[in-house]
């Protein structure tokens, strides 16, 4: 293992997050600390409570998430795009790196962006709504899982994507909306009996469960069910990495 290559992209990559600080860490604070303000204190205040917790509390696992999701696949997917983009990442193939340390380089970077910016805004929740962890270890798990296989999945779609439009465009039109439909701002024990069988085919449904069980200890699925979801997702991205290093798709060409 190339430590020092890995090293080299990890540094490399956490230094433009600092570059463009304004954009990678403040900008989404501040976007969901609005959803704060609108949900949790204006309309939060007039809702009953969800499970015992107060609605504001409630829908802080889900807007955590939301902010992980994009921002995970932004971070990976701009990070590898660029290099292609410019055509530096023929220097980084021909050298004596792998693939699995160009993986860990960008990937671990991605991912490390997408934690700091979750644990700020969980820091920030927590000024506006009382919070309570009941499963430390859970939530950290969890937050740290999501944020590698988006990351990953992230790290696909910046190979796949040919133009600065593609990079926003299966965040914009699938992520985005899956992750509004999954329980950010309700129980899909709410919905009609229908649409909480529609709802199980949304697999960002497992995420925020899983994230929301290890806050407040109830969940709309399995814990189980949610890790596995997870894990199985992780797996998925990393064989279809390994196929394109395997190949060389859209890089040797």
């Amino acid at each position: 293992m190339n430590f020092r290559a890995v090293r080299a992209i990890y540094l490399f990559e956490m230094a433009r997050a600092f570059r463009t600080l304004l954009q990678s860490i403040v900008s989404p604070v501040i976007s969901t600390s609005l959803y704060f303000v609108v949900f949790g204190a204006a309309i939060g205040s007039r809702m009953d409570e969800v499970g015992g917790v107060s609605y504001g509390a409630f829908i802080v696992p889900g807007l955590i998430m939301l902010s992980l999701l994009t921002q995970s696949i932004a971070n990976a997917s701009f990070g590898i795009y660029f290099p292609r983009f410019t055509g530096t990442i023929y220097e980084v193939l021909s050298a004596p790196v792998s693939a699995l340390e160009i993986v860990l380089g960008y990937v671990g970077a991605a991912a490390s962006k997408a934690i700091l910016l979750g644990l700020i805004i969980l820091a920030t929740a927590s000024l506006f709504v009382p919070l309570t962890i009941e499963h430390p270890f859970w939530m950290l798990l969890f937050l740290v899982l999501t944020a590698v296989t988006f990351s990953l999945f992230g790290f696909i779609i910046g190979i796949w994507a040919d133009g600065f439009e593609k990079l926003q465009l299966v965040p914009l039109l699938v992520v985005t909306p899956l992750t509004f439909l999954g329980g950010s701002f309700y129980s899909i024990e709410m919905l009609p009996p229908f649409w909480q069988k529609v709802s199980l085919f949304n697999p960002v449904v497992y995420l925020i469960s899983g994230f929301r069980w290890s806050f407040y200890g109830f969940a709309d699925v399995s814990v189980g069910v949610s890790l596995g979801m997870t894990i199985v997702f992780l797996a998925a991205c990393l064989s279809i990495i390994g196929w394109i290093f395997r190949t060389g798709y859209r890089l040797k060409t």
